[in-house]
């Protein structure tokens, strides 16, 4: 069998816009693990906003969380490998953002962190109130974020939100060259900024090779930006429908969009019928 690992981003890939995951993706990836494929979840999420969908596909495997900056090990609760902010980087992005019309999440520890109440936290505390309380994850307001650094162990990144793409744009060009920082769009208006050098491809790949293999053996699901690293590095790359030209471009295949079966399809063409 040539796809050993099955690689999956969350939103806009394996979930639906209801935040769902299709019943024939279900299927489908049980009976690749029961033939003994490692199915991997690769995201832009913090691990504690993981639960409801690692537990839905059963998985004993690691999750690449935050782009790539850190794999979280369900099992043992723990952290196998990250790069993080320096709490010097993450102190300037938190001075820099304070008087822009960026909204912002801190991503820490074991928690998301917020200062200001907006439209997109009460989405997420929204979504988080509606699952069984042991899958719910840690949204924490704080008093500020530079106290909350000074806490924290890890700085995991700072996912940014803002209306005007421009102003996004040119702000996180400005701290990327400032501190060297990764800045990856991870939707249309979201940009996420974490460590230099942090990609899922690279913890993707980082992961692999601990299991005696190579991305040769991967087969990955992605449909935005931060997705390209693991798509054009995995032995088979697949990209959404609903993904952008650029984000195709760097795959094998197009798939159908996120609200159709084609995970499952490819999957069953691709892995069970291989």
């Amino acid at each position: 069998m040539k796809y050993q690992i099955i690689a999956l981003d969350l939103d806009g890939t394996l979930l639906t816009s209801q935040k769902q995951i299709l019943p024939e993706s279900l299927s489908a990836l049980a009976e690749a693990r029961r033939q003994g494929v490692k199915v991997v979840i690769a995201t832009g999420r913090h691990h504690v906003a993981i639960h409801p969908f690692y537990q839905a596909l059963a998985l004993d495997t690691p999750a690449i969380c935050c782009n790539g900056t850190y794999a979280y090990h369900y099992q043992s609760q723990r952290v196998l490998s990250g790069t993080p902010l320096t709490k010097a980087q993450a102190l300037h992005v938190a001075k820099r953002i304070r008087d822009l019309p960026i909204r912002s999440l801190l991503y820490v520890d074991n928690a998301m962190q917020y200062e200001r109440h907006d439209e997109a936290i009460g989405r997420w505390l929204a979504w988080a109130g509606r699952l069984p309380e042991h899958q719910r994850p840690a949204i924490e307001q704080v008093e500020s974020y530079e106290a909350a650094i000074e806490r924290a162990d890890n700085v995991w990144k700072f996912a940014t939100v803002c209306d005007d793409a421009e102003l996004l744009a040119t702000f996180s060009a400005q701290i990327e060259q400032e501190l060297g920082l990764t800045c990856e769009r991870s939707w249309h208006n979201q940009i996420d900024m974490a460590q230099g050098g942090n990609s899922k491809g690279s913890r993707l790949r980082e992961w692999v090779t601990s299991q005696g293999l190579s991305m040769e053996n991967v087969i990955a699901f992605g449909d935005n930006l931060n997705d390209i690293s693991m798509l054009s590095q995995a032995g088979l790359g697949v990209a959404m429908g609903n993904s952008s030209d650029e984000v195709k471009a760097a795959a094998d295949v197009v798939t159908t969009e996120n609200e159709a079966p084609g995970i499952a399809e490819t999957i069953r063409k691709h892995v069970l019928a291989a």
